[in-house]
């Protein structure tokens, strides 16, 4: 990954668990390559990962559980702040 790149920032929460679905299913290949997401139903993804390319399935599953926990976390955090302003 280059100095300065954007991780899996552009990947939305949505796209983030779309890849982990395809890893759950077995429909990736690896290492991981643009060419392999585009196969397995992935090309609208395909320029937002290039930190994911080279990885292994291990190496992979592990990024996206933590990133999606992540997601899921500042969301709740989120809509808990959003109900504490309503109630103001």
């Amino acid at each position: 990954m280059a100095f300065g790149a954007t991780g899996l920032t552009r990947l939305g929460l949505d796209e983030l668990e779309e890849l982990l679905r395809a890893l759950h299913r077995g429909t990736l290949r690896f290492p991981l390559r643009h060419s392999d997401m585009i196969g397995s139903g992935l090309p609208h993804i395909v320029e937002k990962t290039d930190v994911l390319q080279g990885l292994d399935e291990r190496a992979l599953r592990v990024l996206l559980v933590c990133v999606i926990a992540e997601r899921r976390e500042q969301q709740r955090r989120e809509r808990a702040r959003e109900r504490e302003r309503e109630r103001e």
